[in-house]
């Protein structure tokens, strides 16, 4: 999932989008209309993983904090634009959420950039996803869980797996780990954020946030390359791959799709991970490596239909069917 896709609905999954710019609001809709929505999540999922691609091949000229930067300013002065949050009225309470959102968001893009320059696309992604993969069954004492927490755990141990090549590193899986922490930080944020700001005037703020946490890190250590402006267009790119155009097509795909399709559909991120990076990066995963992200994929996916079966059982009947119609 995108990083800023996840704002606005308790159980991680974006709701339909409300612009302040009403103009900008029916050129999406116009754009909604025009694609299936599940061909617009798979193209969202690609465009995700092609920026972290696009990103990693900068890493040569321009560390992954620098890159990371870059994105998250690309993504919030789009958000900032279109979303034109209310400042003024706000209490300490919702200050808090929002910050903490905010350092949700800019230390899980930290940590997986960081990861994935040590270690490849799809191991790291699929790490990563075990945060999500945890809030999930979180507290869940249904039988059917624990064969998903099962299933994950066959992954981590497949992961494991020393073939000898020497391209899974130590550092680079912690920081998979720590982007795995933040990521369920980022979806039980999300919740509370969107509970306090309307529309996605808290992700704008929330994503401003992120881009003043990393800026020390990321202006110390990008330097002068920050100011060629080569390098300026390709982190521009990355924030649009990587940001605007999965959260555009993500926000207007559950315009049209239940969510529970729309999450299950997300468990494939950690496989396309891995396409983007051999395609993009050369880099070849070993049998055991693609069993592993299988195994993380299926367990998300499972866990996802889980709790959406859950969420429906506790809701009154004449709430399920709202749930699964398309907004």
């Amino acid at each position: 999932m995108s990083t800023d896709a996840a704002a606005e609905h308790p159980g991680g999954l974006p709701s339909a989008p409300r612009f302040a710019n009403p103009f900008a609001a029916g050129r999406l809709r116009a754009l909604g209309e025009s694609i299936p929505p599940t061909w617009m999540v798979l193209v969202g999922i690609v465009s995700v993983q092609a920026g972290a691609g696009v990103a990693k091949n900068l890493f040569a000229v321009l560390p992954p904090s620098a890159v990371v930067w870059l994105r998250l300013l690309t993504s919030a002065v789009v958000l900032l634009v279109l979303a034109r949050p209310a400042l003024r009225g706000r209490t300490r309470a919702d200050w808090m959420v929002v910050v903490g959102f905010g350092a949700a968001l800019a230390l899980m893009n930290f940590s997986i950039y960081q990861a994935i320059a040590r270690i490849p696309m799809g191991i790291a992604v699929t790490i990563e996803f075990l945060g999500p993969l945890a809030v999930a069954i979180a507290g869940s004492r249904r039988k059917t869980d624990v064969v998903w927490v099962a299933l994950a755990a066959a992954g981590v141990v497949l992961l494991g797996r020393d073939d000898g090549s020497g391209t899974v590193t130590l550092v680079g899986v912690l920081f998979a780990l720590l982007a795995a922490v933040a990521w369920a930080g980022y979806i039980l944020l999300s919740a509370a954020t969107g509970r306090r700001f309307s529309g996605t005037s808290g992700l704008a703020i929330a994503s401003m946030v992120g881009v003043v946490l990393v800026a020390p890190a990321g202006i110390a250590e990008g330097g002068t390359a920050l100011l060629d402006p080569r390098l300026l267009l390709f982190g521009l790119v990355v924030g649009l791959l990587s940001s605007v155009v999965p959260y555009t097509l993500e926000m207007q795909a559950l315009r049209r799709m239940p969510p529970r399709v729309f999450g299950i559909l997300m468990s494939l991120e950690p496989a396309a991970a891995a396409l983007v990076g051999l395609a993009l990066l050369g880099e070849m995963l070993t049998v055991w490596q693609w069993a592993a992200v299988l195994c993380v994929v299926a367990a998300s996916a499972g866990a996802t239909r889980s709790q959406q079966k859950r969420e429906r059982r506790a809701r009154p009947a004449e709430d399920r069917q709202d749930a699964d119609a398309p907004e």
